[in-house]
């Protein structure tokens, strides 16, 4: 009987380890999901062209990818295009080297092969991928990455991944920008120009505006020829009436912030970026570019009401139908009142275009900052009907996020850092501290230690700043309750704080994820210390100069006028800090003039730049070294004076100065600018042009050497 007891004692023990083992075989065992995803170029017509674009598995956006917390994602990517590619994982928590960024993080896709993504997924909210490679994000390639929760979701769910759409390559905008032609903003109505600042009786706030050395405001970069939703600009789903319906909101754009409204009344936000918020309702709230929120809605009654995302600049919008039946309208935005938002930039700035001491104290939490710096015109007619008809629309702001957990981090010392983002609009140089990604040594930081950013937006754009792999807690009134963002959007004359802690190990990417700002260098790097090498990457020196190629590219721009008493112009190729460019005007009687520089440009706003060149001149004879015909080499120095008046100091081999004044392109309507010019040689010119193209106006100038002559200008 013993004997007996003891054996079936010893079965049970048996019998508990094989379920033990079995137990944790199980709960150890990974639940690996894979994607297959497959880029090719391909050619589609958002905008009234056919264009060139980038499908991922034949579609625009790629597809909408599902996971479960606790999946490890196993993602193929193919890249059948002609051009190397990337993938980044936008707002998770992942493996350094899986984060996607090519030359960074991960090695690139080179063309015609497969790169294998593995990363387990430790969070649950709205994410998004895209390419991280030069500018082919703007030709479509991202989508949205959606993680749930181990539980059946409460609600009806709907992902709108909004992006803008241009038919011009993106190339050739980024080029445009550089070269600081305004013909965007002539498609959007938005130049400033005296006319209209004498008609709407705002002459004095234009002059103060150019004598502090700011050219127009603007709110968007680009001119977009469509706004779409999931790839369309329109699109309905049916849903019953009195059900409560969640959007998982994606900003997948370029460079277009959106303003998000229902016609069905309140919008309840629930989660930014991923990280769940206590509901709070609006009436509207503005998306940043990169930036991601949950937010729900309920059908007042039967009938199909839109669900509308406008671009901040107002030149189109994109919507969802929700529902069947009559269809009900969203308001449509008033106009942007440029001029007013001037007036505010004017109080804000000092002489030299830099933000006065008390203006940095402002905080995007504390104010509704999108009716202070950007206002609407209060015409009832603009407007249309709407909820909040009588009364100022609430608008989502920060300061109303409150997570629904403490976000506090260990006790401990906190890492400090200020970062006043700084730029010329003008040159389209975006940086922080006046330094670009390849003109900055990573920044050190070790695991575990808490780091504070306090940001300072000195310019005079919004900008979307993107931590990669971490959440950071963005300062506002509910302190230890802060909201948990990857993405933070700060308007101008701005300063918040931003705080993360440590948790990973090597190179991290923090950078405005405004696509033409970014590939310009407004962006750092975090390194841990002591971080495992990288072995993505057989040469990690080579590599990292592939990255910092981006803000150190050159762009070439020119103005040709072909006129009737002969041919004048000015071609550039610059990048950030340097340029090289010659001049030249060549009469009908053969006589010319041609100057060459190698310019550096210093400070930063970069008023300054210092130059070294040569001066070649014949004209009808004299003598040498006179100014009618001369060789000479010289240096100088041109510098912005208040009024955009640029002057010109410069002394030659023979040890004669001149000084040179100049200003163009003054906007006399949206299309029709002024030139003049004077020098100490006793030279002159006045002329005019009317903008009829990108690229053709026509001119007229007054020339004291050529004289008079008329015919064409041609801008690249």
């Amino acid at each position: 009987m013993l004997r007996l007891k003891h054996s079936r004692i010893k079965l049970l023990m048996v019998l508990l380890m094989v379920l033990l083992f079995i137990f944790t075989e199980a709960k150890a065992q990974v639940v690996k999901q894979t994607v297959h995803l497959y880029l090719h170029d391909t050619t589609v017509n958002y905008g009234g062209k056919p264009k060139q674009a980038i499908a991922i598995n034949g579609t625009i956006p790629g597809p909408e990818l599902h996971f479960t917390i606790g999946d490890t994602a196993e993602i193929f990517v193919h890249n059948l295009m002609k051009e190397e590619s990337s993938l980044h994982w936008h707002g998770l928590i992942l493996p350094n080297d899986q984060d996607g960024v090519p030359y960074l993080t991960t090695a690139p896709i080179k063309a015609g092969t497969t790169a294998r993504y593995y990363f387990p997924l430790v969070q649950t909210g709205t994410y998004w991928y895209h390419s991280h490679t030069g500018l082919q994000e703007q030709l479509g390639q991202y989508g949205a990455f959606i993680i749930h929760e181990n539980r059946p979701a409460r609600y009806k769910e709907k992902t709108l991944l909004l992006s803008d759409w241009s038919n011009e390559n993106p190339k050739q905008i980024d080029r445009s920008l550089h070269a600081a032609t305004d013909w965007y903003m002539i498609k959007k109505n938005a130049v400033q120009s005296y006319g209209e600042a004498i008609m709407e009786g705002h002459l004095d706030t234009k002059l103060i505006s150019e004598w502090k050395r700011m050219h127009a405001m603007d709110v968007s970069d680009v001119y977009y020829e469509a706004f779409l939703m999931n790839g369309a600009q329109q699109s309905s789903m049916t849903h019953q009436a009195g059900d409560t319906l969640r959007l998982r909101v994606i900003n997948g754009s370029s460079s277009t912030y959106f303003w998000l409204q229902f016609a069905g009344g309140k919008i309840w936000v629930v989660a930014s970026d991923g990280a769940e918020v206590v509901p709070v309702a609006v009436d509207r709230l503005i998306v940043g570019v990169s930036e991601n929120y949950d937010v729900l809605v309920v059908l007042p009654k039967t009938g199909s009401f839109e669900f509308r995302a406008t671009s901040e600049d107002r030149i189109g919008y994109t919507s969802l139908f929700i529902g069947e039946g009559d269809t009900i309208f969203a308001p449509h935005l008033p106009r942007l009142d440029y001029f007013e938002g001037m007036v505010m930039m004017n109080d804000m700035m000092t002489l030299d275009a830099n933000m006065k001491p008390m203006a940095m104290h402002m905080q995007n939490q504390m104010m509704d900052m999108n009716v202070v710096m950007y206002p609407e015109y209060t015409n009832p007619l603009d407007s249309g009907v709407h909820p909040y008809h009588y009364g100022r629309p609430k608008t989502l702001s920060y300061e109303m996020l409150r997570a629904p957990e403490p976000t506090v981090f260990p006790e401990g010392d906190w890492t400090e850092y200020q970062f006043m983002l700084t730029g010329n609009m003008n040159r389209y140089v975006w940086t922080i501290n006046n330094r670009t990604v390849s003109e900055s040594d990573k920044i050190l930081i070790k695991k575990g230690e808490k780091v504070r950013i306090i940001l300072y937006n000195n310019t005079m754009m919004r900008h979307p700043m993107h931590l990669h792999g971490h959440f950071f807690r963005v300062r506002n009134k509910h302190g230890d309750y802060s909201p948990l963002k990857t993405v933070l959007d700060i308007m101008p004359m701005e300063t918040d704080t931003i705080e993360f802690l440590g948790t990973e190990s090597g190179d991290w990417f923090f950078h405005c994820h405004i696509l033409y700002h970014m590939m310009s260098g407004m962006g750092r790097i975090f390194h841990y210390e002591n971080s495992p090498v990288n072995t993505q990457f057989k040469n990690p020196e080579k590599a990292l100069k592939m990255l910092y190629h981006d803000d150190r590219m050159y762009h070439l721009m020119a103005e040709v006028d072909l006129a009737s008493s002969g041919t004048d112009g000015h071609v550039m190729y610059a990048n950030t800090r340097n340029a090289f460019s010659g001049e030249w005007r060549i009469g009908l009687m053969g006589d010319y003039e041609t100057e060459t520089h190698i310019s550096r440009f210093i400070g930063r706003n970069q008023f300054l730049n210092v130059y070294a060149g040569s001066d070649f001149r014949n004209r009808h004879g004299g003598e040498e070294n006179s100014k009618d015909n001369r060789q000479v080499f010289c240096v100088g120095a041109q510098y912005m004076l208040p009024g955009l008046i640029l002057t010109d100091f410069r002394l030659d081999h023979t040890g004669k100065l001149r000084l040179q004044l100049h200003r163009e392109d003054l906007a006399v309507t949206p299309r029709l600018r002024l030139n003049a010019m004077w020098n100490t040689d006793g030279e002159y010119m006045v002329g005019t042009y009317y903008i009829l193209t990108k690229y053709w106006a026509a001119s007229m100038h007054y020339d004291s050497d050529m004289k008079l002559g008329a015919g064409f200008r041609f801008t690249y």
